[in-house]
């Protein structure tokens, strides 16, 4: 007898960071009849959510997540490191027959066709892929040491190690140029993981997050919190020459010349300073701003003219949307995006039945949490700004919120497991 089991809905995931991940798992949750496991609304009624076969493909530049959040702090500390890039293999909630890990990229997408590109990493050789739904998901493209380039976490281990080693040996000091949120975040780190050496930020204008719009409150009390966690700060002036020179006790370092004349030394100068690019080269122009950023409705769908948007959705940091970019924003549209893929599967299955219950992302006000050392610094128009220990211990706890992620999409494994390279 022929099987009359419906056939499983193909969803192609770009991007296995904050916001597909937590698409993957949400959709999953959705399809299995639960409540979506990190939503941040009240979820409707068990019995509203018929359970429907799916088959969930996740594809990744790396072979595993890397918290980003906690990159300062990964490039700073070797203990630390190990623990922020977790393995796909080594996550127990994505070894559900439901969903695949590919360690690869996308490099093209037939909108029309619903196909997809792939290339593997270990083949190199492109193949095609059908789905049903798109989420990309793939963020923004930051350069290093804003993040580790590598791809497996074995070569990531080994390029954080060359680093720290690097800084540890800085006799002259660090500079950190670019006052923005990764260098005061890297700043900060730095002087909390290695406490002995002279760590010094140096920014052009006159006040740090100067590409924000931000209140200046926040932007003078990062600027203190900084200096009272032994970091010296430099505002209003530009490093305009660097020439490397040999002391006379035969170290090595390098002198750097800013702007008003001044002088300063110092072992390795990290820049913190490039703008990150979208990784959207795989979609079609037409779904694209002139930036680069996918155009997107309220539902979080391809708002291009073709017939086939509302089966593509994008998420995350690549989106134009309004308000700064947060990895919390990523994990917010990826349940509203998880939600409505949901809402179309079960109409296409019942076309004549109730209509689909859309979720859509409102806009967001400019809003930030900081991590300034073992202190803490937020905003929100609603609170104003709110800074101190509590506040690192409610945005970001003692391990710049590895644990509250791991914990808030359930995906089995403590931070703790996952130092171990396997």
């Amino acid at each position: 007898m022929a099987s009359t089991a419906s056939p499983r809905t193909k969803i192609l995931v770009v991007g296995g960071s904050y916001g597909g991940l937590s698409a993957s798992l949400n959709l999953l949750d959705l399809c299995h009849g639960k409540n979506a496991r990190s939503s941040p609304v009240k979820p409707p009624d068990q019995t509203d959510k018929p359970k429907l076969p799916v088959e969930i493909t996740i594809v990744d530049e790396r072979d595993g997540f890397f918290h980003t959040i906690g990159a300062p702090l990964a490039l700073a500390s070797e203990e630390y490191a190990a623990k922020a890039w977790i393995k796909a293999a080594n996550i127990p909630a994505l070894r559900h027959p439901d969903i695949s890990w590919v360690h690869g990229s996308v490099t093209s997408i037939d909108t029309s066709k619903h196909t997809a590109s792939i290339t593997r990493i270990d083949t190199s050789e492109p193949e095609q892929h059908r789905y049903d739904y798109l989420i990309a998901a793939s963020g923004l493209r930051r350069v290093w040491p804003t993040v580790p380039q590598s791809l497996t976490k074995k070569s990531y281990i080994l390029e954080a190690e060359r680093h720290i080693d690097a800084v540890k040996d800085a006799h002259s000091g660090v500079v950190v140029v670019g006052g923005g949120a990764v260098g005061v975040e890297m700043a900060a780190e730095l002087k909390v993981a290695q406490p002995q050496l002279k760590v010094t930020l140096i920014h052009s204008r006159d006040k740090l997050l100067s590409n924000e719009p931000l209140p200046d409150e926040l932007k003078d009390k990062t600027c203190d919190l900084l200096k009272e966690g032994g970091v010296e700060v430099v505002l209003g002036r530009r490093v305009v020459h660097v020439e490397p020179i040999t002391k006379p006790d035969g170290k090595k370092c390098n002198e750097l010349e800013l702007s008003d004349g001044t002088r300063m030394r110092a072992c390795q100068i990290i820049s913190a300073i490039s703008k990150p690019v979208p990784t959207t080269t795989y979609l079609p122009l037409e779904c694209l701003n002139t930036d680069g950023l996918v155009k997107v409705n309220n539902k979080l769908q391809f708002s291009a003219s073709d017939a086939n948007h509302n089966y593509h959705y994008a998420i995350g940091d690549m989106v134009a949307r309004s308000g700064i970019k947060r990895c919390g924003g990523a994990i917010y549209g990826a349940v509203i995006a998880a939600t409505n893929v949901y809402q179309q599967m079960l109409n296409e299955q019942d076309p004549e039945g109730r209509a689909p219950k859309f979720e859509e992302m409102p806009e967001a006000p400019p809003m930030i949490a900081l991590a300034v050392g073992k202190k803490a610094i937020a905003y929100h128009p609603a609170e104003g700004v709110k800074y101190g220990a509590d506040v690192m211990q409610h945005f970001f706890q003692d391990d710049l919120a590895l644990i509250w992620f791991c914990t808030q999409l359930d995906l089995g494994i403590k931070p703790s497991e996952t130092a171990e390279v396997k």
